[in-house]
């Protein structure tokens, strides 16, 4: 059972939250403040949270940057959930580490399908590791490395890596990405996948004004430099 932590002041939406990610089949565990927040996810340890921005007593956009910097929780999914819906708001929030941004008043119907698709299985088949050069993504850990260090990734970093490794030399467009990797049921908007690609490149490029790795195609969109990728690791047959 995955286990959902709720930061949220509001009581009536905690309690509709509360009831309806349980009746969904998860796990639950919630603070109506934000103090202490960190301490209490060390504690928890959940696999997705769903974090209010505008707390009484701190800040959400604070918490999850502490949490993007804490060794143990950094790929823990964060999810927003707030009444700041500006383009600009939306922007600073994933800019600074969460998975996605919902603009309340909103549909719990369409948050726990959000949440789903944050929790899906970075693969659900096929050859358990990708590697190009330097960097090496196993999907059964759902780790990342490059020269041999480990590189945290939040879990949409994850996914929108592996799903362009996967890929070498395919370009894809910002629309098809969305698509890829928060599915249909979702209102993040284009310049998102930007937002994402900028975070991947200063994670993994030497030089991520000059990137080698995720090639923008002027026009069109993203690829994964096919010049740099190799084939697909199959520990079994590595073994054989």
């Amino acid at each position: 059972m995955k286990k959902i932590m709720l930061i949220e002041d509001d009581l009536d939406l905690y309690e509709l939250l509360k009831y309806n990610l349980e009746k969904a089949g998860f796990g639950f565990v919630g603070s109506k403040t934000g103090k202490g927040a960190i301490e209490f996810c060390s504690k928890e340890r959940p696999d997705l949270l769903l974090l209010d921005i505008m707390l009484p007593d701190s800040s959400g956009l604070e918490i999850c940057t502490r949490l993007r910097n804490h060794a143990e929780l950094a790929a823990t999914p964060i999810v927003f959930i707030t009444a700041r819906g500006t383009e600009a708001d939306r922007i600073t929030g994933l800019e600074i580490g969460a998975n996605d941004y919902v603009v309340k008043p909103f549909s719990i119907r369409e948050l726990i399908t959000r949440v789903k698709v944050q929790l899906r299985p970075a693969a659900e088949m096929g050859a358990s590791s990708l590697r190009s050069g330097a960097l090496e993504l196993d999907r059964s850990k759902r780790q990342v490395r490059h020269n041999g260090q480990r590189v945290p990734l939040t879990a949409t970093e994850f996914r929108l890596l592996e799903f362009l490794m996967s890929r070498p030399g395919i370009v894809f467009s910002r629309e098809q990405l969305l698509n890829a990797i928060w599915g249909n049921n979702r209102a993040i908007i284009d310049r998102s996948v930007d937002v994402y690609i900028l975070r991947l490149r200063k994670k993994l490029e030497t030089a991520p004004a000059k990137p080698q790795l995720i090639c923008s195609v002027r026009g069109f969109g993203y690829s994964f430099n096919a010049d740099q990728a190799s084939n697909e690791i199959d520990p079994v047959a590595a073994q054989a």
